[in-house]
């Protein structure tokens, strides 16, 4: 076979999927194969940011907006609670990058309630100011 990884990616997948199961080793694309396998590992690390940053976002404008709180805010911070939850079941070892992927996060959300709000950079605190088990609360609204 040998179908080429950067002209047809899908043919490639299915030629390796192919070659693992048949306990062909030696055959296959081991430098592509390894940076494959580490990209859906930052997959699952960038959905938890971005999911995250939206959460963040809306707790925020939940915060300094409270006239302007809706159904829809509501909605969307359950819901990012739940897909949350359920990526860091499905990938627990993702639990150990709670303190570093909060960090990043914070600040794209600060900028998702800055763009949203209109409110002044001075309104929205530079550092996280909510707990992670806060954040995964859903008691908690700020």
């Amino acid at each position: 076979m040998t179908t080429s990884y950067n002209s047809d990616f899908y043919g490639w997948v299915s030629e390796q999927v192919t070659l693992l199961r048949s306990r062909q080793f030696n055959d296959l694309d081991l430098a592509n194969l390894v940076e494959e396998i580490e990209s859906m590992g930052r997959s699952e690390y960038d959905q938890l940011e971005s999911r995250l940053t939206v959460l963040i976002g809306h707790l925020l404008k939940w915060q300094f907006q409270p006239n302007y709180r809706s159904a829809s805010w509501q909605s969307t911070i359950r819901e990012q609670r739940r897909k949350i939850d359920r990526l860091l079941k499905r990938s627990p070892s993702l639990k150990s990058k709670r303190d570093q992927v909060l960090e990043e996060a914070w600040e794209d959300g600060r900028e998702l309630a800055l763009r949203e709000t209109g409110l002044a950079e001075s309104t929205f605190p530079e550092q996280p100011t909510y707990t992670w088990e806060e954040i995964q609360n859903p008691e908690f609204w700020p």
